[in-house]
């Protein structure tokens, strides 16, 4: 490779600590800690088996994008595998889908810190905190990828850090209840049973389940800036599942245990909540700073994915060429301004309408969520094709493939159709066609210049 072409191209700065974090610390952020109180109230006691089953779901798609990560391991990503075994079009429509994504979940990873900065400072508008988070992680991921996986790291190692300290303390205090087994278990069942709103609530969970697992799928797109990749790729991905099973499931069924689910509401995160209710004040504060940090972690990350995507797409033609353009640092500068620039918009929409805006995010991230695994769930379909066609055996096969595509891809379409049934989903269920419609536009304009 020449100096020249050496220069184009991002740097290799993320060790495999750093890929360990990201991918625990992309599965785990403002979903859980306060998206959790729509599953919740929705599913009760059984919000822990609705995060079983979408994590094994989503476990399936990440090692369909693992596999063709490890194969080819690019900053583009799905957008990149879309254009080269699909067709030009799935791969512009999966870059500019997956950008759109993780502006508008920076938008609400911004507003979630804005909210639970109002915990400790009630009478600062929330806009303030935000706009301040922005400025600096803008700042950090214009320094170089390393900042950006030192910062994820440390971050990601506070929440994940206090939730196991969570788990254990709430097992603590489980046991200690007094109450002899089973029955200090019982908020799980006392308060109108396991399934409170039946089947059909538990299944209406799963579309705030979706929105809290976004982001996961980031670990596909370190493979450009990933060390040694063939080896430290599969060891991250496959490590997702039992942190889907510990962090999610485990933490939902210490929760319901410790309260009664009827009264964790959607004043802050139900973890914050639940430790006052116990007259663990400490605790709470404490826990208000770590749900603080998650937010943080998942902007950061979405302000470094959305700038790589941009990238990669640059690379492969479908996004402007200034967007390849590195700086001396080898950080796509361009990128990641556009993508903070536009993400400012949440800034003005907490200063409008600061009570609403987290729910309508969380609904139009949820529908573009589900067209990005969607993309790469056929995607993985084509590349498998093209790998049987050439006689290729790849280096880290998916599960169980093609079923789980299938399978995933019927999950998925049920999803939606469940958006449909919850009002503040409709808005996502309106709004991503009109996206879809409009990529597509700009894809025939792009074609015909």
């Amino acid at each position: 490779m020449t100096e020249n072409e050496d220069a184009s191209k991002l740097k290799r700065g993320l060790k495999n600590r750093h890929l360990q974090m990201i991918a625990l610390g992309t599965a785990v952020g403002t979903g859980l800690f306060y998206g959790s109180t729509s599953t919740i109230s929705l599913a009760g006691p059984a919000v822990a088996l609705a995060y079983l089953i979408g994590g094994v779901i989503i476990f399936f798609i990440v090692r369909m994008l693992g596999e063709m990560s490890v194969e080819e391991p690019v900053s583009g990503s799905f957008s990149y595998y879309a254009s080269k075994y699909w067709s030009d079009l799935a791969g512009f429509i999966s870059g500019w889908n997956y950008w759109f994504v993780y502006v508008v979940m920076g938008m609400a990873e911004l507003t979630a810190v804005g909210i639970y900065l109002a915990y400790w400072f009630p009478d600062i508008p929330q806009w303030i905190g935000i706009l301040i988070c922005l400025v600096v992680i803008t700042a950090i991921n214009l320094v170089t990828v390393s900042a950006y996986g030192e910062i994820e790291f440390w971050m990601a190692l506070i929440k994940i850090s206090a939730i196991i300290f969570m788990i254990i303390f709430g097992t603590y205090l489980i046991f200690t209840s007094g109450k002899p087994f089973p029955e200090n278990f019982s908020n799980l069942w006392i308060h109108g049973g396991f399934f409170p709103n039946g089947a059909w609530g538990m299944m209406l969970s799963m579309v705030p389940v979706l929105f809290s697992f976004g982001g996961i799928e980031l670990i596909g797109i370190t493979a450009g800036e990933a060390e040694n990749p063939d080896k430290n790729l599969p060891r991250a991905i496959n490590q997702v599942i039992y942190r889907i099973l510990i962090f999610y499931v485990g933490t939902m069924i210490v929760l319901m245990s410790l309260w009664s689910w009827k009264e964790v509401g959607t004043e802050a995160s139900p973890f914050v909540q639940i430790f006052e209710k116990l007259g663990i004040t400490s605790a709470a504060n404490i826990l208000n700073f770590v749900v603080l940090s998650a937010a943080v972690s998942v902007y950061n990350s979405a302000s470094y994915s959305g700038s790589r995507m941009l990238y990669g797409m640059a690379e492969t033609s479908n996004a402007p060429k200034i967007f390849s353009k590195l700086s001396s640092r080898k950080v796509p500068v361009n990128g990641i301004l556009l993508s903070s620039g536009i993400t400012l918009i949440a800034v003005i929409l907490n200063f409008l309408v600061p009570n609403k805006i987290f729910m309508y995010l969380l609904s139009i991230v949820t529908g573009a969520i589900i067209v990005t695994w969607t993309m790469i769930i056929l995607t993985h379909l084509k590349f498998r094709k093209h790998c049987a066609a050439v006689g290729h055996k790849t280096k880290f096969p998916s599960i169980l493939y093609p079923f789980t595509n299938y399978l995933s891809l019927a999950f998925l379409a049920v999803v939606v159709a469940l958006m449909a049934t919850i009002p503040e989903m409709r808005v996502a269920v309106i709004s991503t066609p009109i996206w879809l419609i409009f990529i597509w536009l700009c894809y025939k304009y792009k074609t015909k210049k």
